[in-house]
């Protein structure tokens, strides 16, 4: 999957890297994500962020016509995305509500989350979609709650 992250602290680039594995094709940018910096995600499938990007309808507009679907937050909260926007253009959304808060185990559950959706499945409880997504409930039937 092509990803890009945005606002990537110095001490969060090996994290990632380490995490990654080098399965996805990750880009990461120091820069906040903003409609000046919106350029960085054409092409892209995901754009990581964190609680310091505002994702506002205009944002999430743009992100859908550079090609972005999913966008995972390296948070628990997701105060920042205007999820009714992401519900209406279809993306999906995910945040990072692990026990491990350390800068590495949200790495990994960043990383996590991409691999998921890269084999078709649903991102469990770092579902943040709003449309009550059937993979969720079938993970929970099927005993898996990911």
């Amino acid at each position: 999957m092509k990803v890009v992250a945005y606002n990537i602290k110095d001490f969060e680039k090996e994290l990632l890297a380490v995490a990654n594995g080098k399965v996805h094709d990750l880009t990461l940018i120091s820069n906040p994500l903003n409609l000046n910096t919106i350029h960085y995600a054409d092409g892209k499938e995901a754009v990581i962020i964190s609680e310091d990007d505002t994702l506002d309808s205009k944002t999430l507009r743009a992100l859908k016509e550079h090609g972005v679907s999913k966008i995972i937050t390296r948070s628990l909260t997701t105060d920042h995305i205007d999820l009714y926007e992401a519900q209406y253009l279809s993306m999906q959304i995910a945040n990072t509500p692990y026990p491990d808060r350390t800068p590495k185990g949200i790495a990994e559950q960043t990383v996590r989350n991409l691999n998921l959706w890269s084999a078709g499945k649903c991102v469990g409880t770092a579902c943040c979609c709003l449309d009550g997504c059937s993979k969720v409930e079938q993970e929970k039937v099927g005993g898996e709650n990911v």
